[in-house]
């Protein structure tokens, strides 16, 4: 079998081409069974071209990661809108993370699944993808926080919590999501609003939920549990 011929083009073109190809086959074959003659093939160059271009697997891999990593941070703070109110604000960025996820499944593939599971070079890369993302989410529920209270009292460290929960949560519904079909980006984001939203909302307006009070008596945990209750934020 001859050798694959390759038109002439620009560098920059060359390598998006390659990377798509990769990000195509990391996603759905996995990193470990991805083969670089495959991803060149389906390039459509020749295997030492992109040996050239992108040194080995590993450097062809952190490549599709990174730029994988900043199209989806970049399409979630694109699609929020400044100046709406906070649910709406929430709303736009879910529908935007949840529209990217789905119109582009390889790439989510690789930094949700491969990346993570493949070494700790490639899962520090999504680690700090994703810390990104939870900066932002933060910055919106403060953003909440002080459209209903104008001096807001949440401490800083329930609120990084609340986002990293928003986040996680967003991640586990983008790959339900993708394998359910028929589940569209609007929907998805209006199912993550319905869950989080109601207690987010309650939590702005200044209704906590707090869990039942701990019972240090001898007959703690032999008793029926207090329930939790809903109180006023103090």
């Amino acid at each position: 079998m001859g050798a694959v011929k390759t038109k002439r083009m620009p560098r920059a073109v060359r390598e998006q081409q390659m990377l798509d190809a990769a990000v195509r086959t990391f996603g759905q074959r996995g990193y470990m069974a991805a083969s670089m003659d495959e991803i060149a093939e389906l390039a459509g160059v020749s295997k030492p071209l992109v040996y050239l271009y992108l040194n080995s697997k590993e450097d062809l891999f952190t490549a599709c990661i990174r730029r994988e990593a900043k199209a989806l941070t970049e399409a979630v703070r694109a699609g929020v809108r400044p100046g709406l109110p906070a649910d709406r604000q929430l709303w736009s960025g879910l529908t935007a993370f949840f529209t990217h996820t789905a119109l582009h499944p390889d790439g989510w593939s690789v930094l949700h699944l491969q990346a993570r599971t493949h070494g700790e070079v490639f899962a520090a890369e999504v680690a700090a993808m994703r810390a990104e993302i939870v900066a932002f989410v933060t910055q919106l529920i403060l953003a909440a926080a002080r459209e209903a209270h104008r001096d807001p009292d949440l401490p800083e460290r329930e609120v990084a919590g609340l986002a990293e929960a928003l986040v996680g949560a967003a991640e586990s519904l983008a790959d339900w999501a993708n394998a359910t079909p028929g589940v569209t980006a609007r929907q998805s984001a209006a199912t993550l609003m319905n869950f989080a939203w109601a207690g987010l909302g309650d939590l702005m307006a200044g209704r906590r939920w707090s869990p039942p009070e701990e019972d240090d008596s001898p007959e703690a945990g032999t008793g029926t549990a207090h329930a939790g209750r809903t109180s006023p934020v103090r």
